[in-house]
C-alpha cells in the first residue's frame, strides 16, 4: 500500500525521476531450444538443427526494475515499469535429432527422429516478458544407435527461449 502512494500509477504534477530496484534470486525456467549449431564432424559439415528441444533450467538471476513516468497527451504523467534480468545456470531436458546413415558413418540404413537427453550451461537475458539466451550443451542419444551416432556427447551451441517459472 505504501508503494502505491510513493509511486502512483498517474500523477498530475511534474515527472518523478526514474527509480531503480535490484533483486538477486534463484531462477527456475522452462527453456525451449529451437536451434542448435553442431560443428563439423566425420566429414559432415557444420549442422544447423531445428528439432524440438525442451529443458528445465536452474540458475542464479539478477533483476533490475526501472520505474519512470512519461507525459501523456493530457499532460498527466503515466507510470512505466521496465524489467531487465540476467541469469546463468544449468539445464537438462529432452529433445529430438535426425538419425540417418550420414550421422552414423553409414552404420544404419533407415531414417528416423531419435530421442536425446540434453544438458549443459546457459546464459539468459530477460527484457520485460521476453527471455532469450545462449546455451552450450551436450546430447546423448537414448536408443540402441547411441554407439554409432557421431554427435554422442559432443558439444553444440544453441539459441534458447525461456519462460520464468518463479
Amino acid at each position: 500500500m505504501k508503494a502505491r502512494r510513493a509511486f502512483p500509477q498517474v500523477i498530475s504534477q511534474s515527472s518523478i525521476n526514474s527509480v531503480y530496484f535490484k533483486q538477486s534470486s534463484f531462477d527456475v525456467d522452462f527453456l525451449s531450444i529451437p536451434f542448435k549449431y553442431r560443428p563439423a564432424k566425420s566429414g559432415i559439415p557444420n549442422q544447423f538443427n531445428t528439432n524440438l528441444n525442451g529443458a528445465v533450467y536452474v540458475g542464479y538471476r539478477n533483476d533490475i526494475y526501472q520505474l519512470s513516468f512519461r507525459k501523456t497527451p493530457l499532460n498527466k504523467y503515466q507510470r512505466e515499469t521496465r524489467h531487465y534480468g540476467i541469469s546463468y545456470g544449468f539445464f537438462t531436458g529432452l529433445g529430438g535429432t535426425a538419425m540417418n546413415p550420414s550421422v552414423t558413418d553409414n552404420q544404419i540404413s533407415i531414417e528416423y527422429d531419435g530421442l536425446v537427453w540434453g544438458k549443459g550451461i546457459a546464459g539468459i537475458i530477460g527484457i520485460n516478458n521476453f527471455t532469450v539466451g545462449l546455451a552450450l550443451g551436450f546430447d546423448n542419444l537414448l536408443d540402441e544407435n547411441k554407439k554409432v551416432w557421431i554427435y554422442q556427447g559432443k558439444p553444440w551451441l544453441g539459441l534458447a527461449f525461456g519462460l520464468n517459472l518463479n
